[in-house]
């Protein structure tokens, strides 16, 4: 490492640590910053640390909040007899940025007692209907399995997202599980 650039190379390091961003994206971006536009790199700086600052899990569906809840948990309008259960945060801004939902949220992080109980909490306050929107997979299946036991004892309704063979993608470029999924869940036309 060259000691007269340890500040630019630890700056380039730094970036490499986020997801997809590979050492020439990173000297790219961290060059950008330090060498064309300092208000950029000053911006997203403040930016960071605003947001490690203010935001937080949300206490009820585990959601990215300002707050203690969060602007969806906290609206009145939505559907509050439905649920989805998602992987992570992220998956919220995705459905929330397209408008493919109008219930509520569950971060399911882990299968603990405690996301269990507040899970069992969401599903008794008025819960018909539990969708799982988690990524296809064997070990997910088991996880819908698992819940779909915890909660056997509500009058709750179980779906999750559909799977199969993606738009636009011919079927040699599918893999088994997908082209079997989507085998087992045709539809009539």
């Amino acid at each position: 490492m060259n000691r007269s650039l340890e500040k630019f190379n630890r700056l380039v390091d730094s970036l490499q640590e986020l997801p997809t961003i590979g050492k020439k994206s990173a000297t790219r971006l961290a060059y950008h910053m330090i060498m064309n536009d300092t208000f950029v790199g000053m911006r997203i700086s403040h930016a960071i640390e605003d947001a490690l600052r203010n935001l937080k899990k949300c206490e009820e569906c585990g959601g990215m909040s300002e707050d203690e809840l969060c602007y969806i948990c906290t609206d009145d309008g939505r559907d509050a007899t439905l649920l989805c259960i998602v992987e992570n945060a992220k998956d919220i801004l995705l459905l929330e940025e397209n408008g493919l939902f109008d219930g509520r949220y569950f971060v399911l992080e882990n299968l603990d007692e405690v996301s269990i109980a507040k899970l069992e909490y969401l599903v008794d306050n008025g819960v018909n209907e539990v969708l799982f929107a988690l990524t296809p997979s064997i070990a997910n299946d088991a996880v819908i399995l698992y819940i779909e036991d915890k909660l056997g004892a509500y009058s709750v309704n179980f779906s999750k997202i559909a799977q199969g063979v993606p738009t636009g993608v011919s079927l040699e470029n599918i893999d088994l599980l997908s082209l079997t999924r989507a085998l087992e869940d045709r539809v009539r036309v």
